[in-house]
């Protein structure tokens, strides 16, 4: 069984010789560190070397004519609840009026070619589509979550245009790649360290409904769908696993109720994919307890279950020896 097989079967519920493994995406400064270590020059060396099972390959490929980037400038200033381009808007003609993106200008060639040169490795791709984030950074966060209340249909009418541009995105990549893909894999940080940003009634009413669409045209193209979501989102997992969604990633360990224990409630019906945490266990714990923490996280969530940092974006701070040993306990 190949690497590509392991993780399809495991995604569909078939038998596994065992957990699958990623390194997630390190900085590149992180990388330099580990190229040293491990005595490797590239990126593809590291990760074989490793025995990474997975490939993300981010699809960020918009060029327009004047060299403008998808949502130009949404926020007005630096941090989340800075103004955004529709803190003031009182009409949906405002919104019409923006200069949305077109998926014309989309060009996945490169992608592409990257795609059938990976040999036998799980591949996930798709638009990121950061929905929530992109339209509370046209608002502001604060003003966002207070014209949910006030103001829906803006709310409503700014999610659906972002939305659209993702999905027509996201189908024309499909489109185009066809078997290339094996699983579309977007992300939205719904949770905080102790709960989700919004209420369940507000996801019913803002978020769900257009998330729905997502996973749906995933399905519809044959793909597996992967969610990245940091924070806690557990009060919301039973409804994400209906409305389609196959694997939870990152798993933030430390978020309340992400730990492995409380999470094994959902064995069998979701594939669990990352788990080991980078808050504190990545960077301070030894290759030994690193090795035992790995081994104790597959007994409660395996065999589906993809080891990963429970944040993708390694930090220089994270120890090479402690990525040996968290690949190492995979393969033990």
């Amino acid at each position: 069984m190949n690497r590509r097989d392991l993780i399809r079967n495991m995604i569909d519920g078939r038998p596994v010789p065992r957990c699958g493994f990623w390194l997630g995406s390190p900085h590149q400064e992180t990388l330099e560190i580990y190229f040293k270590y491990f005595k490797v020059d590239t990126e593809a060396e590291l990760r074989e070397k490793l025995g990474d099972d997975f490939l993300w390959i981010y699809a960020d490929s918009y060029k327009s004519p004047d060299g403008t980037p998808p949502f130009h400038n949404p926020r007005k200033g630096e941090g989340l609840s800075s103004e955004g381009v529709f803190s003031d808007c009182t009409s949906i003609a405002q919104i019409e009026d923006y200069p949305w993106p077109d998926p014309k200008y989309l060009d996945f060639s490169y992608l592409i070619g990257k795609l059938k040169l990976s040999g036998d490795i799980y591949r996930a791709s798709g638009m990121w589509s950061p929905f929530f984030h992109l339209v509370a950074g046209m608002f502001g966060m604060e003003n966002y979550f207070i014209k949910m209340y006030t103001e829906p249909e803006l709310v409503k009418a700014v999610t659906d245009r972002s939305v659209k541009f993702y999905l027509a995105g996201t189908r024309k990549l499909f489109e185009e790649a066809g078997d290339e893909i094996d699983a579309f894999f977007f992300g939205n940080d719904f949770g905080t360290q102790i709960d989700t940003l919004i209420s369940p009634e507000m996801f019913e009413e803002f978020i769900f409904p257009y998330f729905k669409q997502f996973t749906d045209m995933g399905h519809e193209f044959g793909k597996h769908v992967i969610l990245h979501s940091c924070g806690s989102i557990y009060k919301v997992i039973p409804r994400i696993l209906e409305l389609g969604v196959n694997v939870l990633h990152p798993l933030q360990a430390l978020a309340t109720n992400m730990d492995a224990d409380t999470l094994a409630q959902f064995k069998g019906k979701v594939t669990f994919f990352g788990g080991i945490d980078t808050q504190d266990l990545l960077m301070n714990a030894s290759p030994a307890e690193i090795r035992e923490e790995v081994r104790r996280i597959r007994r409660i969530l395996g065999p589906q279950l993809i080891v990963s940092p429970s944040h993708e974006a390694l930090l220089p701070n994270v120890p090479p020896e402690n990525i040996e040993a968290m690949s190492q306990a995979v393969f033990e």
